[in-house]
């Protein structure tokens, strides 16, 4: 809730505004819709808490940890900058639980310094207070 006050002349007015806070369910669900038009850039831009982290498995040749939503948005930035060809991919519909989420994705893309890469993966997302706190890929 965010709280105006106003003082002039001795006259104390208090406005009060709610703001709605979205759920699990639907962040999950414009996720999924975003995520089917491949717009994860935008995904980021409407979701992502200032202190999002994202968690790539340990050792991964690909990518790995970042903290911040700048961090993360250059981590993707990064990431994309070395896809060579893209040949298809696929995002499942989320599965979501408690302040959790989970998609399955396929995605068949070429990448600089790996070749063609068939990956299938389980990306889950913790969300607090309408935003996105953590992405963990599973692959």
């Amino acid at each position: 809730m965010l709280y105006k006050i106003e003082a002039s002349q001795k006259q104390l007015t208090m406005t009060t505004t709610k703001i709605k806070i979205m759920t699990t369910q639907e962040v999950a669900a414009r996720f999924h819709e975003l995520a089917q038009q491949e717009k994860w850039f935008e995904i980021q831009d409407e979701f992502f808490a200032e202190n999002v982290r994202s968690i790539d498995p340990e050792g991964s040749p690909y990518m790995g940890y970042a903290e911040g939503k700048a961090a993360v948005r250059k981590k993707g930035e990064d990431f994309v900058s070395r896809i060579t060809a893209f040949h298809g991919a696929s995002t499942t519909s989320p599965l979501v639980t408690g302040n959790h989420f989970a998609v399955g994705r396929q995605i068949d893309i070429t990448v600089e310094g790996h070749g063609r890469i068939q990956m299938n993966e389980i990306m889950l997302y913790e969300v607090k207070d309408g935003r996105i706190i953590s992405e963990q890929f599973f692959y």
